[in-house]
């Protein structure tokens, strides 16, 4: 009888062969080489990408990435000064403006007049109407042509060529800087009583016979004729060339006749009065320049208060706008009323008074 031999099965086990403590340090350690691997491929991208973000535009692409950066920096640092400059640009919106001097305006504010020969450079000019400034002045009176002919610039009208002085202001200069200064410049010119311009042109003066008229002066002065559409047209044209330089007030003196009436040949006056003639010459001048120029005119207070031969009536009646009465001495309040009451019934509508040296 056979013998059964019994089989026996083999079960095996796979074992770790490494302890608890070593299997922890094993997983540390692990753990430490990932992290490690992860920290150094954090590091390496951004080098990687720009390696290959510059790889792929300049290889692949044939792109200038240094141009194009450039040209991207100057556009955002144009960007910055474009906004920079419209911040600027609304700040100063925001901010008041100091309103522009108006050369025309008739504010009743202080006069003071200038003497012309002391303003001889800017530095002079600029002194001269910041002192004007500190003592209160509003405006600046500079006579560039006086009584006696004589031009103080370099006047470019024809019958005034043999007026103008050896060295000449320069008016524009004066306006510009007087301005600048926030005074209104104002230019006096001196009208009809003119012994230079009236032998340089003599179709303009009065006559006497064959020749020129004379007053009683030293010497005789010779007179524009007011008479004279001529002379009226010079005497505005003196006032458009110092308008031109910046002065836009002017004040005439002289717009009126000798004071001795003997002898005298106006030439053809069609019948019409000394008086009419005068009223005619200034509504002509005002008409000229209205809305550009303000004129004034410059009459003593003794021709504002009585006729005078030189006027045949007083002055307040030869309809002018603005009037400037010049004393000999400060008026009381009753004086004063009486005559600013006295101009504005005659349709004057501003009043300066200067009164030895100070104007009111």
């Amino acid at each position: 009888m056979a013998r059964y031999k019994r089989r026996l099965k083999v079960k095996r086990y796979h074992r770790s062969f490494y302890s608890r403590t070593a299997r922890i340090k094993r997983g540390v350690g692990i753990v430490v080489l990932v992290l490690a691997v992860l920290g150094a491929a954090w590091l390496a991208a951004p080098h990687v990408l720009d390696w290959a973000t510059h790889t792929w535009y300049t290889v692949v692409k044939n792109r200038d990435l240094e141009a194009e950066s450039a040209s991207r920096a100057a556009s955002s640092e144009a960007a910055a000064s474009s906004a920079a400059a419209e911040a600027a640009s609304s700040q100063a919106a925001s901010e008041p403006a100091e309103p522009e001097l108006d050369g025309k305006a008739i504010t009743g504010g202080s006069w003071a007049e200038v003497d012309v020969t002391t303003l001889t450079d800017d530095a002079a000019i600029r002194a001269a109407a910041q002192q004007l400034k500190a003592a209160g002045a509003d405006y600046g009176v500079v006579t560039l042509k006086d009584a006696s002919g004589t031009v103080y610039y370099a006047s470019a009208v024809a019958a005034a060529a043999n007026g103008i002085v050896e060295s000449p202001a320069d008016p524009a200069r004066i306006a510009a800087i007087f301005r600048e200064e926030g005074i209104i410049p104002v230019a006096q010119i001196a009208a009809f009583k003119d012994p230079i311009s009236s032998r340089t042109d003599r179709s303009m003066a009065i006559h006497y016979g064959d020749g020129l008229w004379l007053d009683a002066q030293k010497d005789g002065n010779a007179w524009l004729n007011p008479y004279s559409a001529a002379a009226v047209e010079y005497v505005g044209d003196l006032v458009a060339e110092v308008q031109g330089m910046g002065f836009e007030q002017v004040i005439l003196t002289n717009v009126q006749f000798p004071k001795l009436s003997r002898k005298q040949d106006y030439g053809e006056t069609g019948g019409v009065s000394r008086a009419d003639q005068l009223k005619a010459d200034i509504a002509a001048l005002q008409s000229r320049f209205a809305g550009s120029v303000t004129l004034w005119f410059s009459y003593t207070l003794d021709q504002c208060n009585t006729s005078s031969v030189a006027l045949d009536v007083p002055a307040v009646t030869l309809g002018m706008d603005n009037l400037l009465v010049t004393a000999d001495k400060a008026l009381d309040a009753d004086s004063r009323t009486a005559l600013e009451q006295s101009a504005a019934e005659q349709g004057v509508q501003h009043l300066v008074l200067h009164s030895t040296d100070t104007f009111q």
